[in-house]
């Protein structure tokens, strides 16, 4: 039941069905990272480290340019590797890599900044608080 309400939020947003999408342009991941703009990021304590998460957003990242992040206040301009989007394939937007942190020292990020370039040129910035995006 889960997916089929997630699945006619987005036939509504995107005025079309779903299963016509491929989801690999800006026009159409757009929407669903708007949507979804809390989980772009996420911080996992671990082995005494900070691993913060970019999964969400590599799972939509055949509509992105670049994704780029900062930390503790810093702009939003350290460049984050992404895997090349699988052009051809059924599901072009799948995560065959395990590039999907960034490592820091435990407890030390406080703050997230995120800037996502679009595939057509456009960007969306967002800022989270350690608290905003921690996993328990």
């Amino acid at each position: 039941m889960k997916f089929a309400t997630a699945a006619a939020m987005l036939a509504a947003v995107l005025g079309s069905p779903v299963a016509a999408q491929n989801f690999t342009s800006a026009a159409e991941v757009r929407p669903i990272l708007d949507m979804t703009r809390g989980s772009w990021v996420a911080i996992r304590e671990y082995g005494g480290k900070d691993l913060v998460y970019f999964t969400h957003l590599l799972a939509w990242r055949c509509g992105l340019r670049e994704i780029r992040y900062g930390f503790n206040g810093a702009a939003p301009n350290t460049p984050f590797k992404m895997e090349q989007c699988h052009d051809g394939a059924a599901q072009p937007n799948a995560i065959s890599g395990d590039g999907v942190f960034v490592s820091q020292p435990g407890g030390s990020v406080k703050e997230v900044r995120v800037k996502l370039i679009y595939d057509d040129g456009t960007t969306d910035e967002a800022r989270f608080t350690r608290d905003q995006i921690l996993m328990r």
